[in-house]
């Protein structure tokens, strides 16, 4: 019995693992600032992966590789504070999406989409006010650092809720339409 388990994980962990890498590649196309599937990803690898070092480990590996692309393709500098700070923000939002599990509900991944963005929009803007080389380093400066995200934040929000539809959309459809993804969420 238990190897018809394990076998029943595979092609779902393929599948998955499939998606992550697919979205996480998108990244390397022409895209407006921000819009990318990082929450997407983040919250769609906590909701899906059976285990959790697996939730966090298949996206971030997606993430780190498609940053590796950006930086060789754009000239991107890899290894920055600020990276650090989006990956732990990727780490806090893959964690939220332990929340979906057993509960993947339309509502429920637009709420969980809408809070990764303003998670991660607080605190990114929050490290780069505290980087101290752009803005005051006074309640005006954070004030100032804010109002000039906003208009990234729309393609944050923007993008987070259309990569979310597609991912958890998808797959959803898939684990109707193939008997070997429809088992148990995790």
């Amino acid at each position: 019995m238990q190897e018809r388990g394990i076998a029943m994980l595979k092609p779902r962990l393929t599948i998955l693992t499939s998606m992550v890498l697919a979205a996480a590649a998108s990244r390397l196309i022409p895209h407006p600032p921000n819009f990318t599937p990082m929450i997407a990803l983040a919250l769609f690898g906590g909701s899906y992966f059976s285990d959790r070092r697996t939730a966090y480990a298949v996206p971030f590996a997606a993430m780190m590789l498609s940053d590796i692309g950006l930086a060789f393709l754009e000239g991107y500098e890899f290894f920055t504070t600020m990276r650090l700070v989006v990956y732990g923000c990727f780490a806090l939002i893959t964690t939220m999406g332990f929340f979906l599990r057993h509960r993947v509900k339309v509502i429920n991944i637009i709420a969980t989409s809408l809070a990764g963005s303003i998670v991660f929009f607080i605190i990114t803007n929050f490290a780069v006010w505290a980087g101290g080389h752009l803005y005051s380093m006074n309640v005006t400066g954070l004030v100032q650092c804010y109002i000039a995200a906003i208009p990234f934040f729309s393609n944050t929000v923007l993008s987070a809720l259309l990569y979310s539809a597609l991912l958890f959309g998808s797959f959803e459809f898939a684990r109707h339409k193939i008997p070997a993804l429809a088992g148990s969420r995790i």
